[in-house]
């Protein structure tokens, strides 16, 4: 029986990126799906062009101290619940989703009103805010991680993208798998059979993966490794500086990018990372079965190693303290996970005990049952 579905998140890749695959997941499905947003975080832009209708409410930090935010909040909160519910009878919804961010506590509240059923998917490993309180309000709660400390939880994976699902797909199996990473590796101009390490920071780039990488560079291309970094935009410079003065016969070995357009013939040419912790990088890179070196953010509240701790438990990947983070342990690490044979059969192995590449399936057979 087809239903109507309005999905709340939004602000931060992280929250907007599971609501669409969500959303492509509930439409296959033959089900109506709007979005709640607000109109400065990425969804204004992503959702409408995802096709799906998306509906705005006023944000409303939370702020952590005393501040003019804190007076403001009660006035705040009360018209973004008035907006949400406004969403939801425009809809006709008959649940609400929640991804976290600001966008979920109004929705969360709206929907306890209107005494529709909720669910809550929460993307990381340690909690926000707004997905504590909404998995006080409902027994719907599902979990990117095992041990996410919400009560009840069920462990769903993250809804990956629809072109990174696909993808882990195709390199799950033997053979596409490997016709799909020797033709990207060929399409970066390297051989079929080249082992290939991928480094990224994300859009914005991490100085300190940067940093450590170059240093790394000359060693690991002497040594046969090819490597693909992305720099993140307007900081390339010094790897270009290297990429120069690398001896001309390995110097093709190293491809230097500040962005990647295509970042799915990116991650199928890899056979191996070293990147941040955030729950989708994991998430995905575990679910195209690539060993990893996890360098989480050095602040904020530690998720991104709360991120990573099930997948180095598992022995799928490594965690380097940014702090720690150097050329030789880039190489230490890059070497294992490409070079040696054993470790690296070993590694992959381990991503495939613990990888969920059907999140979104199963988050979509969690809300049509809450129904």
């Amino acid at each position: 029986m087809a239903r109507s579905f309005l999905l709340a998140g939004g602000g931060t890749a992280g929250h907007v990126n599971p609501l669409l695959a969500t959303a492509a997941e509930l439409a296959s499905r033959g089900h109506a799906v709007a979005a709640l947003g607000t109109e400065e975080g990425l969804e204004h832009d992503l959702v409408p062009r995802a096709g799906v209708a998306l509906h705005t409410v006023p944000k409303v930090p939370m702020p952590r101290r005393p501040s003019g935010d804190l007076l403001r909040l009660p006035g705040n909160l009360r018209a973004a619940v008035a907006a949400a519910s406004a969403a939801i009878e425009t809809t006709g919804a008959d649940a609400v989703v929640g991804f976290g961010g600001y966008v979920s506590t109004p929705a969360y509240l709206a929907a306890r009103r209107a005494k529709v059923p909720i669910i809550v998917h929460e993307a990381n490993a340690r909690p926000g805010i707004a997905n504590r309180l909404g998995a006080r309000m409902t027994p719907h709660v599902a979990v990117t991680f095992p041990g996410t400390p919400l009560r009840g939880a069920t462990v769903t994976g993250l809804p990956l993208r629809p072109e990174i699902g696909e993808l882990a797909r195709t390199l799950a199996e033997e053979s596409s798998g490997a016709a799909a990473r020797g033709a990207a590796r060929e399409a970066a101009g390297w051989s079929s059979e080249a082992p290939v390490l991928l480094v990224t920071g994300g859009s914005l780039g991490a100085a300190s993966l940067n940093a450590a990488m170059t240093e790394a560079v000359p060693q690991l291309v002497e040594h046969g490794v090819h490597v693909w970094h992305l720099t993140g935009r307007g900081k390339a410079d010094d790897a270009w500086r290297v990429h120069g003065d690398l001896p001309a016969g390995v110097r093709d070995r190293y491809k230097v990018e500040e962005y990647s357009h295509d970042m799915a013939c990116a991650l199928a040419a890899a056979g191996a990372v070293v990147c941040r912790a955030g729950a989708a990088t994991v998430c995905e890179v575990t679910a195209l079965g690539l060993p990893a070196m996890y360098v989480p953010l050095p602040h904020g509240n530690g998720e991104q190693a709360d991120n990573a701790r099930p997948a180095a438990n598992a022995g799928a990947a490594t965690i380097v303290d940014d702090a720690e983070l150097t050329g030789d342990a880039i190489v230490a690490g890059a070497e294992r996970m490409l070079l040696d044979h054993e470790a690296a059969a070993s590694m992959r192995g381990a991503t495939d005990r613990i990888a969920i590449r059907d999140g979104a399936a199963r988050l979509a057979a969690m809300i049509e049952d809450a129904l």
